[in-house]
């Protein structure tokens, strides 16, 4: 459906996808002080498909959900289920600016892959934006400090996971509806945490259950406001609004966690979003010119 531009419209719903992406930051934190990660992920996938179930039917119900590329969902899935775990565990090792900051090398990731594995070509503005984030990454590191800390690791893999998984889907759009990818990764999610999360299961308090649940309808419906804002605005103007996730993230973590961010870190961080900004730019269809 075509929409009218807005950008007033797009910043509004930006504003949903910041405030979900904080929330669920420092829900899964909290309910990961009681729960483990594996029944985290049970929670969020089993009550997320409860909510997603009347999209399921709008779109002709689970008959719907029938497709070729079984293969290529679970295969997509698994490494985006990876990414997960490890991107909710990095949330209990270092601090949630950290975190948030390594998650923005995600496109970096699924540039590489793009190119490598879907045809797409390598620009200079992709190299550069590549070069940016490696140096914002080793930053925030700081791997000849010899200070490593196993979470920056962690949360650096979940990132080059959830690019490979951003990769495999838009292969997967090529023939598949959003629900149905949606609704494939939320199963395969569902059977690759059930084992795990059972046997380690421990009946969460009333509150440990509202953070889960928190966790649940963010991690559904913050990309719906990202889809909603891109009807209202291009990409170019919609993306970079997603970069003040990276300060407010720190700034939350600042006042609910009392950590502290390092110049080091605030410059990695500065690199990685100056990668992909220029990346972003670089992306721009030029306008089309009315035929005459």
């Amino acid at each position: 459906m075509e929409r009218t531009p807005s950008k007033p419209m797009a910043a509004l719903w930006m504003a949903g996808w910041l405030a979900l992406m904080l929330m669920i930051t420092v829900a899964g934190r909290e309910a990961l002080h009681e729960i483990n990660v594996f029944q985290l992920i049970l929670i969020r996938s089993s009550v997320g498909l409860l909510m997603l179930y009347p999209l399921i039917h709008r779109a002709g119900g689970l008959a719907a959900m029938r497709t070729q590329r079984l293969p290529q969902h679970i295969a997509r899935n698994t490494i985006h289920f990876g990414a997960q775990l490890g991107w909710f565990f990095a949330l209990t090792l270092i601090p949630i600016g950290q975190v948030v900051a390594i998650e923005f090398t995600m496109p970096i990731w699924t540039a590489i892959v793009a190119a490598l594995f879907l045809g797409e070509r390598m620009t200079i503005s992709k190299a550069c934006a590549i070069v940016l984030g490696v140096v914002g990454v080793v930053m925030i590191v700081r791997p000849a400090t010899g200070e490593i800390n196993p979470g920056q690791l962690i949360a650096l893999a979940a990132a080059g996971g959830f690019g490979i998984s951003i990769a495999m889907v838009k292969s997967l759009t090529r023939t598949e509806q959003t629900v149905t990818i949606v609704f494939y990764m939320a199963a395969v999610q569902i059977v690759g945490s059930l084992l795990p999360g059972l046997y380690a299961w421990t009946w969460p308090s009333l509150t440990t259950w509202g953070w889960a649940i928190v966790v649940a309808f963010c991690g559904t419906f913050s990309h719906y406001c990202m889809t909603r804002a891109l009807l209202y605005a291009d990409a170019t103007v919609v993306v970079p609004m997603d970069f003040l996730r990276v300060p407010l993230t720190a700034l939350a973590g600042w006042l609910l966690y009392s950590e502290q961010l390092d110049a080091f870190t605030v410059l990695g961080a500065a690199l990685i979003l100056a990668g992909n900004l220029v990346n972003l730019r670089a992306s721009t269809p030029a306008p089309a010119r009315s035929a005459t």
